[in-house]
């Protein structure tokens, strides 16, 4: 399947010409790109999403943060790409709905608790806080590793519940 990638900066006329362009073409599906700044994102989708067509669906490139997904998916994004979850996971850092947890400061390392309890992934169903402690301090890889996995299937669970808010009538 092939993308047309809307560019344009932080120009809304440039945005709105491109969108326009790239939207009469027929292409299988559209990217949003461009670097932006936090506030920046919302206004750039404000500005193209008019243009493309509502059937066909919509990437917004390199965006990751939680917030940001939630507020483009309810402007009409479908599909994101991002590198935070594996980032993150490489720093020793675990994402959770709370908060995100730096498994390797050192008041985990007798922490006996799942990383994340009530997350079902492979990582918080085998191991401690202490354990991943342990492994970040150590510089094992497996500690990056056990992190990715559970940074990843927590963002497929949070796309999982928006598909449901969806299907509800939520979003």
């Amino acid at each position: 399947m092939l993308f047309g990638v809307v560019q344009g900066g932080r120009y809304k006329a440039t945005r709105q010409e491109s969108a326009k362009l790239i939207g009469s073409l027929p292409f299988a599906g559209f990217g949003i790109g461009g670097g932006f700044s936090k506030d920046d994102i919302q206004s750039a989708l404000e500005w193209v999403i008019p243009f493309l067509p509502e059937q066909k669906p919509r990437h917004f490139l390199g965006i990751g943060e939680l917030d940001d997904i939630k507020e483009s998916v309810k402007r009409g994004i479908d599909l994101f790409d991002c590198v935070i979850p594996t980032r993150l996971a490489r720093h020793g850092v675990l994402i959770t709905a709370k908060k995100r947890i730096n498994i390797a400061q050192m008041k985990w390392r007798t922490d006996k608790k799942a990383p994340d309890p009530g997350c079902h992934c492979y990582t918080c169903q085998n191991f401690s806080r202490a354990y991943l402690c342990h492994l970040s301090r150590a510089g094992e890889m497996l500690a990056i590793q056990l992190t990715n996995i559970h940074n990843v299937y927590f963002y497929n669970k949070l796309m999982e519940k928006i598909r449901e808010d969806i299907k509800k009538g939520k979003i």
